[in-house]
């Protein structure tokens, strides 16, 4: 396991985690949009325990590497829906956000894979 590995791993979860309990905690730059997108809001729950899973999986797969592979994996579909998502709402302005939290995570994936 390299050091750029971990590191990266590490950050990309704790960024997912940040982005789990801004939707638990109805954080208005996030359930603002949320609401805008059209996403019904008893998915909000939902949504962030999805992100908190995938965050906690990531850190599991420090330890044990396919739970971080399909952690990392769920995570990729998750905000690559989230794309998807602020396309078909025709916010494209907004398409750079969900692609903050992908990159951290395709990054962790890959680092995964060449450890």
């Amino acid at each position: 396991m390299s050091t750029a590995y971990t590191v990266v791993t590490v950050a990309a979860a704790l960024w997912v985690g940040f982005s789990a309990a801004c939707a638990f905690f109805r954080a208005p730059w996030v359930v603002g949009p949320l609401a805008e997108y059209g996403v019904p809001r008893s998915w909000w729950p939902w949504l962030g325990a999805a992100k908190a899973a995938g965050a906690l999986g990531l850190l599991v797969g420090l330890f044990v590497p396919v739970i971080g592979v399909l952690a990392a994996v769920g995570l990729v579909i998750y905000f690559v829906g989230a794309v998807v998502t602020v396309v078909r709402a025709r916010a494209y302005a907004h398409v750079p956000f969900p692609l903050l939290y992908l990159a951290p995570v395709v990054g962790a994936l890959a680092l995964g894979f060449a450890a």
